[in-house]
């Protein structure tokens, strides 16, 4: 269904993706995810699945850990070969679920929600057992995402808006329980031009990842509210999460 066509696979949409509202570019929001990453890959490599735009990937790269980049969209990847010292960090095209592109690494890590990606609880198993093919014995998997915000639903309601900004509208329909599919509806506000961008996502649980990452073999060392390591507690609309 075209519904469940992958949004980042538009170049319009990755051309516009490190300007749009609420990506989270800037150094007071990159920094922190870098110094945390830098600090867990340690003098070995880290991988990114779905590297996409280099966001991270080349902060991360530039503070001198070596990165190897994962990602289906040709688009995104396009973007990231076009900045300074895009064309030095090695990508894959290829999906996070499947392709291995290296071993012995001492990091994968998987940010900003893009774990809901994958549409499927098999697709999401299988990209947890793909980031320990990577890794070295001691190597750590670092997921991002947030923790899904049923209970905040009135109840009959299916839409709850997330960002509401001068700039940018953002509501999340949840459209799917069984499936765990929720369609994110995005309004950016450009001059006098409207641009409008959704995108299908599975929503995960915490306890479900644990799961996922005890059936490849791993274990849970942390799980923090941000990336400044704050403790994750039950009114935590978000976390990240440290499986070694």
């Amino acid at each position: 269904m075209e519904y469940l066509r992958d949004e980042h696979l538009d170049p319009a949409v990755a051309a516009a993706y490190d300007s749009a509202p609420g990506h989270r570019s800037s150094a007071a929001e990159v920094d922190p995810v870098v110094d945390v990453l830098a600090d867990l890959a340690g003098d070995g490599t880290a991988v990114e699945f779905a590297i996409g735009t280099g966001r991270i990937g080349l902060p991360l790269a530039a503070c001198g850990v070596p990165v190897v980049g994962l990602d289906l969209s040709e688009p995104m990847v396009a973007e990231l070969r076009a900045k300074p010292g895009g064309e030095a960090i090695p990508v894959t095209i290829g999906d996070m679920a499947a392709v291995q592109v290296t071993e012995g690494a001492t990091l994968v890590y998987l940010v900003f929600n893009t774990i809901q990606n994958l549409l499927t609880q098999e697709a999401q198993v299988a990209c947890f057992a793909n980031a320990a093919a990577h890794l070295a014995p001691g190597g750590r998997f670092v997921v991002e995402t947030t923790v899904p915000q049923l209970a905040r639903l009135p109840p009959g309601e299916t839409i709850r808006p997330f960002d509401v900004t001068p700039e940018h509208l953002g509501f999340d329909e949840y459209v799917d329980p069984v499936a765990q599919l929720t369609r994110s509806h995005h309004y950016f506000f450009e001059g006098d031009r409207v641009r409008r961008v959704s995108g299908t996502f599975r929503y995960v649980w915490p306890s479900e990842l644990d799961l996922m990452a005890r059936l490849a073999g791993l274990e849970l060392e942390h799980r923090w509210a941000d990336w400044d390591r704050s403790p994750f507690t039950s009114d935590s609309a978000a976390h990240v999460s440290v499986w070694r």
